[in-house]
């Protein structure tokens, strides 16, 4: 029967999921396994283990031992002989891996697995495990070796190699080249390293494992700037020296987030480049998740913060709208006033508006000149006439009304309400051109009918949120409390946590007194960036988030855009494809 194939890893791949808040659990108590191998050299998927070493300690105190000669199941080389004076003859008799291995899982069990050079004894011991069947317990795994070149410099040491850092400590076990000997030494190295971390502040597991990792000169300078902050849902705000915000983010703990930015597993340059200039990070405590991602949206709106990408200029949207003429034509703006009554948006950009607008055009006979028409005298007719794509109202070969019939009204309804006319005219579009083999003609307007969908859909969703006056609603916190939400015209106006084993009713009537006024506005999004809005409906939307009081009823239209959501989807998967 064919072995898994085993793959050596490296110090990153080693088990790291510690805790690292208050909670964690202090190096002194902490129980340690140090671990030592002697091998026949080679890969571990080719090597065989010669002996075994391990010590258990916790704070400073000797629990256990474990020592053992292996039989590799092969000759040992005589170079390694030389090394550890392990002879053929001494291991003859001994057991097999597979017989040492029960005894040593159960030695290792809940203790943190520690070794010089953890990868490579390690991956010794995850292959046996894998060669022999049974299930590695995935210790957590501190490297001595990583740890000193945090720690020591090479004023002090000249290189991190057993024998040099057991002499630099005065181990009372000299190292050997045998596996109790070198985990012994291993053991004192150990201690005299967790003596200097202290220096570095590193108290707890977690500090210690991370701060083995190869972090930069600026993550380790700027750790502090994570200390004090809660272990609570919020915003936390990176800012410079001049109070400026360099970066906004939110985490359902801020503490435990923040202190993420200074590890190893942080890798994006222009974070990196952010620590360096941060000089100070403040908190914002949220009610809920929900509150969070609502604030930072609006902070990153209101500031801009250079290394932020996403979310910044909410104001910065584009819509497409239906101009008041006698012949309307379609002409994307930066905003709708109140005298509009036919717009479709909003979009993140003027390209994906100009997309929706080229998926309308090919499905109504709505002019395409910039040219303000009037039903009294007429003006030449452009190329798009001869060519069939335009009634030509400018010659009049189009009455206002007609036009109003065939071009402006099925537009009016395809935003507020059925765009059927809309989608049978691009399918069939599609359909013609797929027929004669103009696959590409056909891809592209896929794309267009992919744009006026998402965005009849989106405009639809929001605006059926942003007319009611008032909502509330609240979902189950982790606690056993209530997590509400107060919405008022899409807007988040107000939110809360009840306490566990309390009636709601009390914290939502104060937070329904002391919320934020909303007024009613035109459009789909009068008083919140869309953004906010949506995070509010996915919110709204989790099959366990409860309804408890709206002000009138939240609709969309029955054959609304929503009922396209497949056909939307098929569009933007063959898009993708």
């Amino acid at each position: 029967m064919a072995q898994p194939e085993y793959v050596q890893g490296t110090l990153d791949g080693l088990p790291t999921d510690v805790e690292l808040g208050p909670t964690a659990l202090s190096l002194r108590e902490t129980t340690f396994v140090v671990v030592d191998l002697e091998t026949t050299g080679g890969a571990p998927a080719g090597g065989g283990i010669t002996e075994i070493g391990a010590v258990k300690v916790r704070g400073g105190e000797e629990l256990g031992v474990l020592g053992t000669l292996v039989n590799p199941g092969e000759r040992i080389p005589p170079y390694i002989t030389v090394l550890t004076g392990i002879t053929q003859a001494m291991v003859t008799p001994a057991p097999p891996i597979e017989v040492v291995l029960p005894s040593f899982l159960e030695f290792i069990r809940d203790a943190v697995l520690v070794a010089h050079n953890a990868p490579y004894d390690v991956g010794f011991l995850k292959a046996a495990c894998v060669r022999h069947g049974y299930p590695w317990p995935n210790p957590r795994v501190l490297d001595t070796a990583a740890l000193a070149r945090r720690v020591l410099t090479r004023d002090e040491v000249p290189n991190r190699k057993l024998g040099t850092l057991a002499a630099f400590f005065r181990t009372r076990t000299q190292p050997t080249h045998r596996a109790l000997d070198d985990a012994r030494a291993t053991v004192d190295v150990l201690h005299g390293l967790i003596a200097r971390l202290g220096g570095h502040d590193v108290q707890t597991l977690g500090d210690a494992i991370e701060f083995s990792k190869a972090v930069t000169p600026t993550q380790r300078r700027k750790r502090h700037l994570a200390e004090g902050l809660p272990h609570a849902p919020g915003v936390y705000i990176f800012r410079a020296a001049d109070d400026r915000p360099l970066y906004v983010g939110t985490s359902g703990d801020i503490a435990t987030r923040v202190r993420s930015y200074f590890t190893a597993s942080e890798k994006r340059a222009r974070i990196s480049e952010m620590l360096a200039a941060a000089e100070r990070v403040d908190a914002v405590e949220c009610a809920h998740a929900l509150e969070a991602e609502v604030r930072e949206l609006r902070l990153i709106g209101a500031h801009a913060p250079p290394y932020n990408r996403r979310s910044k200029f909410p104001e910065r949207v584009q819509w497409l709208k239906l101009t008041a003429e006698a012949y309307p034509r379609l002409s994307v703006v930066r905003a709708i006033g109140h005298g509009d009554d036919a717009y479709l948006g909003p979009f993140t950009s003027r390209r994906t508006a100009e997309l929706a607008a080229a998926a309308v055009h090919d499905a109504l006979p709505l002019r395409q000149c910039n040219h303000r028409l009037s039903p009294r005298t007429t003006m030449p007719a452009c190329s798009l006439a001869e060519l069939g794509r335009c009634p030509a109202p400018c010659e009049h070969r189009i009455s206002v009304d007609e036009y109003a019939d065939r071009a402006a009204t099925p537009f009016r309804t395809a935003t507020v309400g059925d765009p059927q006319p809309l989608v049978d005219a691009l399918l069939a579009r599609i359909d013609t051109l797929s027929a004669a083999h103009r696959y590409e003609e056909a891809a592209v307007v896929r794309g267009r009918l992919a744009a006026l969908l998402r965005a009849t859909l989106r405009m639809q969703r929001l605006a059926a949120l942003t007319r009611i006056e008032e909502l509330v609603a609240a979902r189950r916190a982790r606690d056993g409390g209530w997590e509400l939400a107060l919405v008022r015209h899409g807007r988040l106006a107000g939110a809360a946590t009840s306490p566990p084993r309390v009636h709601p009713r009390p914290t939502l009537e104060v937070m329904r007194a002391t919320a934020e006024t909303v007024l009613p506005g035109h459009g789909p999004v009068p008083n919140a960036s869309a953004e906010e809005s949506e995070r509010i409906l996915a919110w709204l939307e989790r099959p366990e988030t409860r309804l408890v009081a709206l002000s009138s009823g939240w609709a969309s239209p029955v054959r609304g855009a929503a009922r396209f959501r497949d056909l939307l989807a098929r569009a933007e998967a063959g898009a993708s494809a």
